[in-house]
């Protein structure tokens, strides 16, 4: 028997991520979501040894971040041969791969690092691929202001842990449909604002937001365009960030609605 909503709240016991917005957040859930996630197909251009979606993610995720790449020649690089600079295609080539790791390893502590290695390879030093940060870390605006201060060196760890406790829990739980987004989504936010890496780990919580929905939900997450969203509407996807706060322990989960609902938006591209 299906438990209730609040019963469910209680059973999860989850030691990080805020659940105050879920009832709001299901009630703002479009019930035409799901029929779009169950319509998604496999681009008729992937094969074998090229997935289109994958490069999709790749790309938009990697835009974000202010690579200067175009879907149209990533897509000639990997499906065709056409071969680039290596500065141009490189950091988006350890993406894909990042996404094709994940896409056959279920969802663990030590696979979510193993992923944060490969789409770093050509972004830090190896010592640093994989391995969680020792210094602080600050996101700064392009006028050279401090936008926001992440969990300080001594917190990450132990922050990690509780996050990697309530994914264990959320992959184990019973969970309906609107509630594997909205916790994807929290995933990614609290991941996110942790910052647990010295770079990455934009990128990385992207990617951990779709393993995730994949996890739960089966292959056609990896075909949900996230990341082309989150690009289009990359103002809108910062200022839903910030909107928490600027200070990591000060910030106020209870403003995340905004960016907990544009993962469902993305469905219906």
């Amino acid at each position: 028997m299906r438990i209730g909503l609040l019963d469910n709240i209680m059973t999860l016991t989850l030691k990080i991520i805020p659940t105050s917005l879920l009832e709001a957040y299901k009630k703002s859930f479009s019930t035409t979501v799901q029929q779009h996630f169950e319509g998604l197909r496999e681009s008729e251009i992937s094969n074998e040894n090229f997935n289109f979606y994958t490069s999709v993610s790749a790309v938009f995720s990697s835009k974000i971040e202010g690579e200067e790449i175009e879907l149209d020649s990533f897509i000639k690089h990997k499906r065709l041969g056409v071969r680039y600079q290596p500065d141009y295609t490189q950091k988006i080539d350890d993406l894909y791969n990042a996404y094709e790791f994940a896409a056959t390893h279920k969802l663990t502590p030590e696979y979510l690092l193993s992923s944060h290695a490969l789409l770093t390879k050509n972004i830090l030093h190896k010592s640093q691929q994989g391995k969680l940060r020792n210094g602080n870390m600050f996101v700064i605006t392009d006028d050279g202001k401090i936008e926001y201060v992440a969990a300080t060196p001594d917190k990450v760890a132990s922050e990690m842990q509780r996050l990697n406790d309530d994914i264990e829990v959320l992959l184990s739980s019973d969970l309906e449909f609107d509630e594997v987004f909205f916790y994807a989504s929290m995933l990614h936010l609290v991941f996110v604002k942790i910052h647990p890496f010295e770079d990455g780990s934009g990128r990385t919580g992207r990617l951990f937001e779709k393993w995730f929905l994949a996890q739960k939900l089966g292959a056609k997450a990896w075909f949900v365009q996230s990341e082309k969203y989150y690009y289009s509407q990359h103002q809108t996807y910062y200022t839903n960030i910030r909107k928490l706060g600027l200070e990591y322990d000060y910030l106020d989960y209870n403003q995340a609605l905004s960016f907990l609902q544009m993962l469902p938006q993305s469905v219906m591209l």
